[in-house]
């Protein structure tokens, strides 16, 4: 399966829907999408079922830059959140 992103811009922020699986590949894509949404984006993982361990130290780099991670998935959060502590 791929990546799906999908754009949807709103008044205060920008939303990045992302579905499928997140993986290394795919993060310059992404990386792309987010520069060209503005200042004010929150990332949308509620469809992403799969990450491998790139996507979750990106993730973790979107969120120490003030980008908010919506929706994601517990086994997402808790990778994110171990990965902060190592």
């Amino acid at each position: 399966m791929t990546l799906r992103i999908e754009r949807l811009s709103g008044r205060r922020r920008t939303q990045i829907r992302l579905s499928g699986e997140l993986r290394a590949e795919q993060l310059d894509q992404l990386k792309d999408e987010i520069e060209r949404a503005g200042p004010r984006v929150a990332l949308d993982l509620e469809e992403v079922h799969l990450v491998d361990i790139e996507a979750v130290r990106f993730l973790n780099a979107c969120v120490a830059h003030g980008l908010a991670v919506l929706h994601g998935s517990p086994y997402i959060k808790e990778w994110m959140f171990r990965e902060r502590g190592s």
